[in-house]
């Protein structure tokens, strides 16, 4: 009696899933090769497609059957045997050299026959033909949600897939979490070993529940889904699901990531004004120097003989002081010049409309020559590669167009809001000088001018434009009293240039 392998196959493809069981097709044919008085002398398991050639187990079946172990092979269907022409054609070729005699399969019947090998082609023929139909359709599948801006995947960290609605959605345990690690790199404060250890101490985790890795911190961080967008097969497309953050976070992040990977020279601890002043008589950098504890800033001379004296740096904090207060606002003026921004800005409300009514009309624009860039593409007038480039472009644009337009309508008439920053950073000053921190001191005086020299002892700097207004009413009024009017007269003045 001859002998037969049987060979059994389940592969987890969407064409499969109602396949039998590997338990089930085995039970099966067992009963069958008992029916038919077969004799199996072994059985091959295998959990892999047929779609391409290449499966180990079916080829180590195959080999066995040349040196002639058995003759026969038993299967379920000829589709488990095959799905290409391949593996269809070198059943079919041991089957002429006689290295198979028989094939059985309960739901198909074969003879070797010239009428059989005819038949048994075409059923690897239609196998074959149902993979290459089925392969077509996911892709046009997969093309229609692509247009529809739906990521076609597993979603990242921070979103669910929607096994109802097919799409993706927040994960409402992760997403402000996700959105937390964004925010805290944009900083440049820390690392990526910072922000694991980050994602650990408030519960960020893994969806199977693992702490995050440093390679998948990294790639979140990288991946352009979270403001809107996702590349699929090198092409950019807009996705439907809700922006975790803006494309400017986004920028920064990259900027905060690229700035860390400069190798970075060892940082030794200094003064605070050390290496902030220079010298006014040759241009040397300003060191420092500590006698009998107190810390003194002297010129360091690299180009030669400067006559420039020591200063002390109680001294020179005090000459920073009386600067700072120079641009000081009582707190009761600021108040009011504040109310009067306010009032401008309710006045301005009206003018907005029309800059937002711009912004929709030009992604509008934009949205038509997307149209335009694929019927063009469709028509065959352009290459692939010409048209994603274009196309990453002009969806670019949009984006920052649409965050422009969000921008807007979140903060309203937001010209005026470098005025009010001014008003507040004035009313401020008077609390920095007053302070014993002299970190914020020199932060202040690098916010409200620049190019700060030592020359025989005394602080000079150069005042930005709208400090220097402040200044000039400061320096116009006489000693004894600042008059009021001297501010309010600029009121005009600084809001017209702070708007630019």
């Amino acid at each position: 009696m001859k002998k037969f392998f049987l060979y059994i196959r389940k592969s987890t493809d969407e064409d499969d899933r109602q396949v039998l069981s590997l338990e089930s097709q085995e039970f099966e044919l067992n009963e069958f090769a008992r029916r038919e008085h077969l004799i199996v002398v072994e059985t091959f398991r295998e959990s892999q497609t047929a779609k391409c050639p290449g499966r180990p187990i079916f080829n180590q079946m195959l080999d066995r059957m040349e040196r002639g172990e058995a003759e026969g092979i038993l299967a379920w269907h000829p589709d488990r045997l095959a799905r290409n022409s391949v593996d269809g054609g070198r059943i079919i070729f041991f089957i002429d050299s006689e290295h198979i005699t028989a094939l059985k399969f309960p739901t198909f019947w074969f003879e070797a026959t010239p009428q059989g090998k005819f038949m048994l082609s075409i059923a690897f023929g239609q196998s074959k033909y149902f993979v290459d139909n089925l392969s077509e359709n996911t892709k046009r599948g997969l093309r229609q949600k692509l247009r529809r801006g739906e990521w076609p995947g597993w979603a990242p960290l921070g979103y669910a897939n929607d096994l109802v609605t097919h799409t993706i959605v927040k994960d409402k345990e992760r997403f402000r979490l996700v959105r937390k690690i964004f925010e805290l790199y944009a900083t440049g404060n820390y690392s990526m070993k910072d922000i694991q250890n980050t994602a650990i101490s408030i519960g960020l985790f893994g969806k199977s529940g693992k702490v995050l890795s440093v390679s998948l911190v990294q790639h979140t961080l990288c991946n352009p889904f979270y403001y809107g967008v996702f590349k699929y097969n090198g092409e950019m497309c807009q996705g439907k699901h809700e922006p975790m953050i803006s494309k400017k976070l986004f920028d920064k992040c990259m900027a905060a990531m690229a700035d860390k990977s400069r190798p970075k020279k060892p940082s030794k601890a200094v003064a605070t004004f050390r290496g902030f002043l220079k010298c006014a008589e040759c241009g040397c950098s300003i060191t420092s120097e500590v006698k009998k504890g107190h810390i003194y800033y002297r010129c360091t001379k690299k180009k030669g003989i400067c006559a420039q004296p020591y200063i002390r740096e109680e001294l020179l904090a005090t000459q920073i002081d009386d600067i700072i207060k120079k641009v000081s606002l009582p707190p009761i003026w600021a108040d009011e010049m504040l109310a009067k921004v306010e009032m401008e800005r309710e006045q301005n409300v009206q003018n907005g409309l029309a800059f937002a009514q711009n912004l929709k009309r030009e992604i509008e624009d934009l949205d038509k020559r997307l149209d335009t860039l694929l019927d063009t593409h469709l028509d065959g007038l352009i290459a692939k590669a010409e048209y994603v480039e274009k196309k990453q472009k002009i969806l670019n644009h949009k984006i920052d167009v649409s965050e422009k337009l969000k921008d807007f309508e979140q903060t309203g008439n937001h010209r005026l809001e470098p005025l009010r920053l001014f008003i507040l950073d004035s009313k401020q000053a008077e609390f920095i000088a007053s302070g014993e921190n002299f970190e914020d001191k020199k932060n202040f005086l690098k916010k409200i001018g620049s190019n700060p020299l030592l020359a025989q002892k005394a602080l000079h700097f150069s005042p930005k434009k709208s400090w220097q207004i402040l200044l000039n009413s400061w320096d116009s009024a006489t000693s004894a009293t600042r008059p009021r009017t001297a501010c309010e007269s600029n009121f005009g003045i600084y809001t017209n240039w702070l708007r630019g």
